[in-house]
């Protein structure tokens, strides 16, 4: 008996549909995006690996995704897992520009136990050579194995599956976009079987403590991203902005350009929790003396983006950098 899994569609170039089937970069111009119906009678391989029936959602453009899909998504998981008892997995199409920005979201904020798997593709769903069809196929596996259960939100695009947390896109037409630099795919997705090699650590839903359901919005966390000559303008109007924090996405191992490290040493002073991050994509931050005394917490290994949405969900719980350092080390 075939497990049963939703399909929810988001949009993204997994949805898109361009004039030709050579047309790989501006299939957006020609403003066609299939709702999840749609890409699975397009892509009917899916249904060999499970019984998968289609959640339309909306069809747009990732950037244009935020806290308002995010919560309906989360809002949306648990009411399928509610309605089905017997769903084994939800898979969600999504563009590529912020899916790892939803998968992590995600993968704070769920409180179901059934696997979830982002999934997305670069090139469209009209294009030759798309990879759409068996990224979408590849994720219904996942989400339907066992051994996807209790990894956290998973993305599959180009058979490897990588953990929320750590994936980030790292090339812009590459089909081997997703990555993780540090530690590598948690397993793969073989033509004869879906094979997993480690576990991740830190926490992951459904054993969090951040809910979101009742929240209209998330406290302002913005990133200032660092570079040779920076003068602080950046920090200063985040902070007339309203910000309660600041990423600082600066030089590796962990520190700003001096115009930048006073306005952020004023910010801290103003009650803004500032995080130390850093711009380079891979390795952890450095806590040094100039960082302690200037009050500044750090973000660990997490991608400024990454980092953005950790501190904005820790917000919602707390103000104390003892509390919000706890955080980071955590999750």
């Amino acid at each position: 008996m075939k497990s049963k899994i939703a399909f929810i569609g988001t949009g993204g170039t997994i949805a898109s549909i361009g004039a030709t089937n050579l047309e790989l970069q501006d299939y957006g111009a020609n403003g066609v995006m299939l709702q999840a119906s749609e890409i699975l009678a397009k892509f009917p391989e899916a249904q060999h690996f499970a019984d998968v029936f289609a959640v339309d959602f909306k069809a747009i453009a990732s950037p244009a995704i935020s806290f308002p899909e995010w919560k309906s998504l989360v809002l949306l998981c648990d009411d399928l897992a509610a309605k089905h008892p017997d769903l084994a997995g939800i898979v969600i199409g999504h563009g590529t520009a912020t899916l790892e920005e939803t998968a992590y979201f995600l993968s704070l904020t769920l409180k179901i136990t059934i696997p979830v798997v982002l999934v997305g593709s670069q090139r469209p769903a009209s294009a030759l050579s798309t990879d759409a069809g068996l990224n979408l196929a590849n994720a219904v596996r996942v989400a339907a194995s066992p051994d996807a259960v209790g990894l956290g939100v998973l993305t599959l695009l180009n058979d490897e599956i990588h953990a929320a947390r750590d994936v980030a896109k790292t090339s812009t037409m590459r089909l081997q976009t997703f990555r993780t630099p540090d530690f590598g795919a948690l397993g793969h997705a073989d033509g004869d079987a879906i094979a997993f090699y480690r576990r991740p650590i830190r926490r992951a839903y459904p054993n969090t403590e951040f809910d979101i359901r009742t929240l209209d919005a998330l406290p302002r966390v913005d990133i200032a991203y660092s570079y040779a000559g920076a003068d602080g303008t950046a920090v200063r109007a985040f902070a007339a902005a309203g910000a309660r924090g600041i990423i600082a996405a600066g030089f590796a191992p962990g520190f700003t350009a001096p115009g930048d490290f006073t306005a952020l040493e004023a910010a801290v002073k103003q009650g803004i929790i500032v995080m130390q991050g850093t711009r380079v994509g891979s390795g952890r931050t450095h806590k040094g003396k100039r960082l302690r005394e200037a009050g500044f917490l750090i973000t660990d290994n997490l991608t400024p983006q990454k980092a953005r949405i950790l501190l904005a969900l820790a917000l919602t719980k707390t103000s104390d950098p003892a509390e919000i350092e706890r955080v980071f080390l955590e999750y």
